[in-house]
C-alpha cells in the first residue's frame, strides 16, 4: 500500500476537484490517532472549497445507547447510526444545485451529537469525512465506503496513540483511573476492528 505526506494528500484532492466534481475523501483510523487533526490540516490548505463531516455525528444518544444495554460499547460499530451516516453521504455525493446539506456535529464536552451543525453549500468542491469504521467489511458500513472517492488510512504509533487518547478522555472529565480502564477495555477492543479493516485504504498517511 503506497504512503502519501499531508502535501501528497492535497495535491491529489486539488487534482480531482478541478473537474468540477464534488470530491468526498475518508480518514479511517483508531481511535485517538489523528484523524481530526489531519481533517484540519487538510482544511487549513484547502480552505473555503472543503468541509469536514465526522462519523462521530452519527453516535446514537445515550439514552438510546442504555436502552439497547450497549451505553459501555459506545464508539464500537454497533452504537452508530451507520445507514444514516451512509444516506448522508449519499446526498453530498449527488450534489443537488439547489440543495444545502445540514450535517450533524459530536460535542465531546456532552456526549452528545448536535443536528444540523455542519453545513455543506452546494458550491463546496470537497468534503473530507473521518471515522473509526469506515473501512469496515460489513453491512451499513460498505455502503460509506461506497460513497467516497478515496478512502485514506491514519496511522500512528501505539505508544504515542494510547497515552494521548486516555489523556484525552481526562480532558473531558473521567478520572485517570476510569479513563484508562475505558481506553484499554472499550478503545482498544474497536482499534483491533479497526487495524483489521486497515488494508482496503487506498494509501496510509502516517501523522505525528
Amino acid at each position: 500500500m503506497s504512503t502519501l505526506t499531508v502535501e501528497e494528500a492535497v495535491a491529489w484532492i486539488r487534482e480531482r476537484s478541478l473537474d468540477g466534481q464534488r470530491v468526498i475523501v475518508g480518514l479511517a483510523g483508531c481511535p485517538g490517532a489523528g484523524k481530526s487533526t489531519l481533517s484540519a490540516r487538510l482544511l487549513d490548505a484547502l480552505g473555503d472549497a472543503a468541509v469536514v463531516v465526522p462519523m462521530d455525528g452519527f453516535h446514537l444518544d445515550n439514552a438510546v445507547l442504555e436502552a439497547h444495554g450497549t451505553r459501555q460499547r459506545k464508539g464500537a460499530p454497533e452504537t452508530f447510526d451507520a445507514s444514516g451516516y451512509a444516506a448522508l453521504l449519499g446526498r453530498l455525493r449527488a450534489r443537488l444545485p439547489d440543495e444545502t446539506v445540514f450535517a450533524p456535529r459530536y460535542d465531546r464536552a456532552t456526549s452528545t451529537s448536535v443536528a444540523g451543525a455542519i453545513e455543506v453549500a452546494p458550491s463546496v468542491a470537497v468534503v473530507i469525512t473521518e471515522g473509526n469504521y469506515l473501512l469496515l467489511d460489513r453491512e451499513p458500513w460498505r455502503s460509506v465506503r461506497r460513497h467516497l472517492d478515496a478512502c485514506w488510512f491514519v496511522e500512528i504509533a501505539d505508544e504515542v496513540r494510547v497515552p494521548r487518547l486516555i489523556a484525552r478522555h481526562v480532558s473531558f472529565g473521567k478520572t485517570p483511573e476510569a479513563a484508562e480502564e475505558w481506553v484499554l477495555r472499550s478503545d482498544e477492543a474497536n482499534a483491533a476492528l479497526v487495524k483489521a479493516s486497515a488494508p482496503a485504504a487506498d494509501a496510509v498517511v502516517p501523522v505525528d
